[in-house]
């Protein structure tokens, strides 16, 4: 299951020194927690050993037997942690003709007051990722956050691209293997839904993952503009050790 949403370290999973996993959110951010894309619970697990604890949180996942795991092993020690099956279709773990291929999140407008999705738009086609975004936006509350990771490029560098063109899929049979995304659409995106990008961190591989925030706009909410990645170019041993794991998904 560890090598299904990425890295297998137990460091990964654990959180014995009970810190925060986001640096810089207020306590209050995690009130009431959305996990899109919750694995078998790698967040989770860090979340239940840290202070504070999650008053509330759901985690959601297309994968039946991770969010059957997590019920099994993580609700009964915390009932307040709740899991449940995110029922669209993906042929490699949830097929079904009959299945949408996307769905509403299962909760409230503006109830949320922490979404993650890490390692969930770098799978979504450029539509899916803008229907997600609409989610996003619909589910936080005001202040709330939502902590999310990208793979991001400049199209600027691709004049063949047209501009409803924003995204670039590396799998040309299964384009949620790995999608890209140019820098500029993200952040029209984002100020199109009444979202605010609040902190961006380049990555430590370039064109890997970015971590992105977001927050509802308003007062208090300052954007700030996404860095240059100038990370290292992968030469191969980081390739094989961090992005082939992310690319089980095919």
């Amino acid at each position: 299951m560890r090598a299904i949403v990425g890295p297998t370290d137990p460091i990964h999973f654990d959180n014995p020194e009970g810190n925060p996993i986001f640096d810089g959110l207020p306590n209050e951010a995690y009130d009431s927690v959305l996990d899109f894309g919750c694995g078998c619970g790698r967040l989770a697990r860090q979340m239940l050993q840290q202070h504070p604890r999650p008053a509330r949180y759901l985690g959601i996942d297309l994968h039946p037997a991770l969010v059957k795991w997590c019920k099994q092993n993580l609700t009964p020690v915390a009932p307040e942690f709740e899991f449940r099956h995110h029922d669209v279709r993906y042929e490699a773990w949830n097929p079904g003709d009959d299945k949408p291929e996307i769905a509403p999140f299962p909760v409230e407008d503006a109830s949320r007051s922490l979404v993650i999705a890490y390692s969930v738009f770098t799978h979504l086609t450029q539509e899916h990722a803008e229907y997600y975004l609409d989610e996003v936006a619909r589910s936080l509350r005001p202040g709330g956050f939502l902590e999310s990771t990208w793979f991001l490029f400049d199209k600027a560098l691709f004049p063949m691209m047209q501009d409803f063109q924003n995204a670039l899929y590396i799998n040309d049979r299964d384009p949620s293997n790995a999608a890209i995304f140019d820098r500029g659409w993200l952040v029209e995106q984002a100020h199109e839904r009444g979202l605010t990008v609040v902190a961006a961190t380049a990555p430590v591989v370039r064109g890997f993952h970015w971590q992105i925030r977001m927050t509802p706009s308003g007062e208090g909410a300052e954007s700030v503009e996404l860095p240059a990645d100038e990370a290292p170019v992968d030469t191969g041993g980081t390739r094989a050790a961090v992005v082939a794991p992310d690319l089980d998904r095919s």
